[in-house]
């Protein structure tokens, strides 16, 4: 059994580094105007929020995370995705942090394959049955067919604290045979195919790798792509139909994705001798950099935001490939979801959680104006099995029960598809976030939309860079253009220190490391969000409210 007591302490630290970002008494609150034109449409929303991911892939298969699968399932039923590392590691299926494996590809003493794909299958059915299709990553290498050199430990050895160089082992390496690969990745795609069907299969997404630029490849980047033509063709082999694509680049990915558009655009493929490679999405990754400033943490989204800027000019520089879907593969806060320190104490309270809803909201911004056909932005976020509560991992829930960052999807769930005019006049301006992040005043914006069903609904959120507290804001209101008679309320959904928080009524438990029966249905009712009644009234033909919202709290308005 793992030793709890080093993740204990580091919960206690960043408990201690996390002081409540609430208003102190006497502060008083900051007056915000918001207008809505519910008349005038301003393009679609895409709902590019509905993709996760994890580096252990086993995870899903235990009881918490099967129980996390069906929350993200419910968002939007067979339209949230899940990408995981290690899903062809050599192994027996005991996870660890960072690491996976199913045991898929070994041979037999001629060195003949031997498929055996009963774990996968197994990980692959968990999230069906759960609402959840794959993002399948072809990866990683096989202990038999890799290259590594001899001596070298093939699952690593990394745990919290360590230096991430751990990480790299025998599973990073290219393999001994490219027509091996090839046919592996065939008659996985075969399988699935008979498994769950072509309509089925046709649906997910099928990627190489996972940062081939960055730690996770061990030889030169023409060797990654050679591995990424085999992959597809053999992909391709089993279903000409399938939906391919990459690279999944650390970051915008620099001179490796310059290179990685160029060969699949106009190069010749390792795999066919033809020109170009099948690409129907491209991926990369964007990461923020908070740090731990005068006893408090604070945020980096400047870092992610140029990250995503870039990566967007990237994608659409070359003309073939300008209108080709993007999926950022993983848009995150910061880098590694299991690293422990003060600068990531954000992860289980609000600031986790408002920080999403605000750098969201500037993606779909910087798509826009860059003309991108953004399709998804995946959170690299899922959960930890069997740790200490509020350990500090950058994760959906805890011990199975969800953090207030969870709540935030859930709002974005009930966005409509068609965009609607709508200004703040405490929205700090993109270029200015981009350049500098939010430092000065706060950030009070906003996002309106017209659901499916006809009704208004809007999210608004209130967000600092800096973990300290604040003076909350005064919201006016105001909604013109409606259809129909008048109503004397709408409603509003509340992510905050206060509502659907679980960590603050953790907190207020004393922070139980072993919470009994009665605590833990506490803890999972206090995550729940539950509707309120907003009243309004009508003047001069607009429909008003006010709305006070917590410094790093999260709303959803519908009328």
């Amino acid at each position: 059994m793992r030793n709890l007591a080093p993740l204990a302490a580091m919960s206690a630290l960043l408990l201690a580094a996390a002081p409540p970002a609430v208003a102190q008494p006497g502060m008083a609150a900051r007056p915000v105007a918001i207008t809505v034109d519910a008349a005038r449409t301003d393009g679609p929303l895409p709902p590019v929020w509905r993709f996760f991911g994890a580096d252990e892939p086993n995870y899903a298969t235990m009881k918490d995370g099967r129980k996390l699968l069906v929350e993200l399932g419910k968002l939007r039923e067979g339209s949230v995705y899940f990408r995981a590392h290690n899903l062809l590691n050599t192994g027996d299926g005991t996870p660890a942090f960072k690491w996976g494996s199913t045991n898929v590809y070994t041979e037999d003493k001629d060195g003949r394959p031997v498929y055996d794909w009963t774990t996968v299958d197994r990980i692959i059915d968990t999230y069906l049955a759960r609402g959840v299709r794959p993002f399948l990553q072809i990866g990683f290498m096989p202990e038999a067919l890799s290259t590594a050199p001899a001596g070298t430990p093939y699952q690593h050895s990394w745990r919290p604290g360590f230096d991430y160089k751990y990480i790299i082992s025998g599973w990073a390496y290219p393999p001994k045979s490219y027509e091996k690969w090839r046919e592996l990745v065939y008659q996985w795609t075969r399988h699935n195919v008979e498994r769950y069907g072509r309509a089925e299969v046709e649906r997910w997404y099928f990627e190489v790798w996972n940062e081939a630029n960055g730690s996770y490849w061990e030889a030169p980047r023409e060797e990654f792509y050679k591995l990424h033509d085999y992959a597809v063709d053999g992909v391709r082999r089993a279903l000409p139909t399938a939906r391919v694509g990459g690279p999944d680049s650390a970051g915008a990915g620099g001179q490796f994705m310059d290179d990685f558009l160029r060969h699949v655009t106009s190069g010749t493929n390792y795999a066919t001798g033809k020109v170009g490679t099948p690409t129907d999405f491209l991926a990369f990754h964007a990461k923020g950099q908070p740090s731990f400033v005068d006893g408090h943490v604070r945020m980096g989204i400047a870092t992610h935001l140029k990250e995503v800027d870039r990566g967007f000019v990237k994608a659409t520089a070359i003309p073939a490939l300008a209108n080709t879907p993007v999926v950022i593969g993983e848009s995150d806060p910061e880098g590694c979801a299991a690293c422990p320190g003060p600068e990531n104490a954000y992860r289980n309270g609000t600031m986790y959680s408002s920080y999403t809803a605000a750098s969201f909201a500037r993606i779909w911004e910087l798509a826009r104006r860059r003309r991108v056909n953004l399709e998804g932005v995946l959170s690299w976020s899922f959960e930890f099995e069997n740790q200490p509560w509020f350990a500090g991992y950058r994760q959906l829930a805890t011990n199975g029960v969800p953090l207030p960052v969870l709540n935030v999807f859930r709002l974005f769930a009930k966005l409509g598809p068609e965009r609607l005019a709508a200004t703040s006049d405490a929205e700090v301006p993109l270029d200015t976030v981009i350049a500098d992040g939010v430092r000065g005043p706060a950030d009070v914006g906003t996002i309106a939309t017209r659901t499916a069903d006809g009704h208004v609904a809007l999210i608004v959120w209130h967000y600092h860079d800096d973990d300290v507290a604040g003076p909350a804001a005064a919201i006016r209101l105001s909604i013109r253009g409606l259809k129909g008679r008048a109503r004397a309320a709408g409603t509003v959904w509340r992510v905050d220190g206060d509502h659907a928080n679980a960590y603050a009524a953790w907190q207020a438990m004393g922070a139980p490391q072993s919470p009994n029966e009665t605590q833990y249905r506490d803890l999972e009712a206090a995550a729940v969000m539950r509707p309120e009644t907003l009243p309004l009234t009508v003047k001069r033909g607009a429909t008003e409210a006010m709305l006070t919202l917590p410094r790093q709290g999260v709303a959803l308005v519908v009328l």
